[in-house]
């Protein structure tokens, strides 16, 4: 018995998405034999190369249809094809010397792409990088032609993904199944067979996050069908899990023999035990399959799912590892980071811990469900990654990773000496102070995403976030300052949303801008969903369903009406452009207005509200139980004596080195001593911590008095410079 784990075009094409990994991992502590592949970075390898594009140019059979742009294309085609093996070299980190040529502007074909390009926008940024953006723009036009000329529904991160969407029937996608294969749809065929001549699984797992992926899903499944018959077919991921909750289409399984919801591990063990008939059908745990010609969901209560501690490690062997090309598409070092780099991908929780966003889909699994980890079995589970893969990178891939366990993480990776870069999404928590803040920097968090959603605290308050745009504005802060990027989510068109308040968060989003504190963001416009509270309750919301659809397939975008808010779809073209300037740090002292073409009102903010939060003082935590932590060296300590007008006394000098200064502070010898011996007790490498209530009575102990009045004043409050931390 072996298991063939895929995933289907497109996702990233910089690093591999994680489910095939996580789920092989999983097998490998059953001893299942299994092997994985993902087929978008297989397929975009081959179209993208000089012997794919002379094969996509032939298909081109006359010019006379071609637009502008296309035909500039076209008339290029050998250019393109010499430069095409150079540049994927290039993004694929190696050949670094041909930067400089890329930079120059002069060696790559340009098309329509390169009018965004702007030379000004780089300032100092690095010739790699400069050079990556504009292969970057190289690879997008073929992309343009590729979607004109050959094939509509090409793209680097989704494919059909029309066809995904909202589709409550499965009639169009049914359609599609059935016309002649596209070019890409050829491509990928070619690949399957590959696989094939040297594999023969007795079952496919596929794994489909996105809408993007599902056509191509199901294309997949369809060529095993017609080519490898007595294989079983089965479909898992993020796609299902919120989208085929309703499944009633029997013709679904002309194509797939399961289709699995939520955690893939119980289901995928019960499905492999079914194939070897060790179990009946009735054993089946959150599953569908067709059972004399009726779609069926099963779901055993009495199989239990797996801890997230008994997953086993994910497992990227197999994957093309070295192959995977870093693009940058947007000249912000933050909103890079999707698309630049190869990353690692973990979990630190399973669901979230919060639960109560009412736009999320929070009454579904994946988020209900909240089970931490440990933060000794995530760095044991990030050195074994290490050791395979070589990339010490790692993107946290939570819904909400938790504040205390992000704590206990950075202190485990100090603990081990460990050098990693790392990155995860958070909730814009009062709990990252500042302290804490240099404390994930110290362990290689380079930035956080959170949603910030609408700023507008009315709506914050309606959407259930748990926080205020005051709140948002310290933690960015704190954030920034200790180094970590920060990108926010941001929402617009969320039920009873105003004109007014649509113009007041954007003019909150161009001050956090102004003054620093957000790198990078992204607005998206608001969808209900079935799962959401806002789905399944429209009337606590003031907003309508436009019609009641019958649900036959997928089921989760709810097409609605919302009475009393504004015309949301007027403000999505002058959101995304004056958030694209944002990034780059272009109009940020523009007039509102000046972003749309129709008429706005002014905005009710003040020019100076996020300066005047961010200039209020922020006290350090002080409660009895605050860890404290020493992250610092103490270079030396010497006894001097000091005198003034014929008086003299002893003080104790202390000497600090951090990577960047040093630091001398002067103390009462008697609390120097004291100091001197408490700071290895408080070392990140003790299994104890101490707190502030510990310290203060080890003071005590030593007879020394005024506790608070020594150690919340200076010179003792200036050693957060050299790694003291209250956490």
């Amino acid at each position: 018995m072996s298991v063939f784990l895929l995933t289907p075009p497109f996702t990233q094409l910089n690093t591999p998405y994680p489910a095939t990994a996580y789920l092989k991992g999983f097998l490998n502590t059953k001893n299942i034999a299994s092997f994985q592949a993902d087929l978008g970075i297989e397929v975009m390898l081959e179209m993208f190369s000089s012997n794919g594009l002379t094969r996509l140019f032939q298909h081109i059979s006359s010019e006379d249809h071609l637009s502008d742009n296309a035909k500039r294309i076209y008339s290029l085609r050998d250019t393109y094809v010499n430069c095409i093996d150079p540049v994927i070299h290039f993004l694929q980190g190696n050949n670094p010397t041909i930067s400089y040529q890329i930079a120059s502007g002069n060696f790559l074909p340009q098309a329509e792409r390169f009018q965004q390009y702007n030379d000004d926008a780089f300032g100092s940024m690095g010739i790699q990088d400069k050079a990556r953006y504009i292969a970057t723009l190289f690879l997008e036009d073929i992309s343009d032609f590729i979607k004109e000329c050959i094939d509509e529904h090409f793209g680097f991160s989704r494919y059909a993904e029309r066809l995904g969407r909202s589709a409550n029937q499965f009639d169009e996608l049914y359609h599609a199944l059935q016309q002649p294969l596209t070019y890409t749809d050829k491509i990928l065929a070619e690949i399957l067979a590959q696989h094939f001549s040297s594999k023969n699984p007795s079952l496919i797992a596929i794994s489909v996050p996105f809408p993007g992926n599902l056509f191509a899903a199901f294309r997949i499944a369809q060529w095993i069908k017609s080519n490898h018959p007595t294989s079983k077919v089965a479909m898992g991921g993020g796609f299902p899990n919120t989208e085929l909750r309703s499944l009633k289409d029997p013709r679904v399984f002309e194509f797939f023999d399961f289709i699995t919801l939520d955690d893939g591990e119980a289901p995928v063990e019960q499905i492999i035990k079914y194939i070897n008939n060790e179990i009946s059908a009735e054993d089946l745990k959150r599953t569908y399959l067709l059972l004399n010609g009726f779609v069926r969901y099963i779901n055993n209560s009495t199989c239990s799912d797996y801890k997230q501690s008994e997953t086993g490690t994910p497992d990227y062997s197999e994957l093309l590892l070295d192959q995977y090309i870093s693009a940058i598409d947007v000249v912000n070092p933050m909103h890079s980071l999707w698309s630049n780099g190869r990353w690692n991908k973990l979990t630190m929780a399973h669901g979230c811990y919060w639960g109560k966003c009412t736009f999320c889909d929070i009454s579904l699994d994946y988020i209900q469900r909240y089970e931490p980890l440990t933060a000794k079995l995530l760095c044991d589970r990030m050195e074994a990654i290490i050791q395979q893969t070589g990339t010490t990178g790692f993107h946290f891939v939570d819904e909400a990773a938790p504040p205390s366990l992000m704590r206990s993480l950075a202190l485990e990776i100090i603990k081990r000496k460990m050098v990693v870069s790392w990155w995860t999404n958070i909730r814009f928590e009062k709990s990252f102070t500042h302290d804490l803040c240099l404390l994930l920097k110290a362990s290689g968090c380079i930035a956080v995403s959170g949603g910030l959603e609408v700023a507008s605290n009315r709506l914050l308050e309606l959407i259930e976030k748990g926080v205020t745009v005051e709140q948002v504005a310290r933690v960015n802060r704190n954030f920034t300052e200790a180094g970590i990027m920060v990108h926010a989510y941001l929402m617009y068109g969320f039920p009873t949303q105003t004109d007014q308040e649509t113009i007041d968060s954007l003019e909150m989003v161009r001050q956090m801008f102004k003054t620093g504190i957000l790198q990078s963001a992204f607005w998206h416009q608001f969808a209900m969903t079935a799962h959401s509270p806002v789905g399944l309750h429209p009337e606590k919301f003031k907003v309508k369903r436009a019609k009641e659809t019958v649900i036959s397939f997928a089921d989760n975008d709810v097409e609605h009406i919302d009475p009393a808010g504004a015309d949301h779809e007027a403000y999505s073209y002058g959101l995304k452009k004056s958030l694209f300037n944002y990034m780059q740090g272009i109009g940020l002292d523009e007039p509102l207005h000046k972003w749309f073409d129709h008429k706005t009102p002014r905005t009710s903010v003040s020019p100076d509200y996020i300066l005047n939060i961010l200039n209020e003082d922020e006290l350090p935590p002080s409660g009895s139980n605050t860890k404290v932590i020493f992250l610092g060296s103490l270079l030396k300590s010497q006894i001097i004596t000091k005198s003034k007008k014929g008086n003299q006394w002893t003080v104790m000098q202390l000497d600090f080195v951090s990577k960047k200064q040093t630091l001398s502070i002067q103390v009462d010898e008697q609390k120097g001593i004291w100091l001197s011996a408490i700071l290895p007790k408080i070392s990140p490498f003790n299994d104890r911590l101490m707190t502030l209530r510990d310290l203060k009575s080890d003071y005590e102990k030593a007879g020394l008095e005024d506790f608070e009045l020594f150690w919340d004043n200076k010179p003792v409050s200036q050693l957060y410079k050299v790694g003291l931390l209250r956490v």
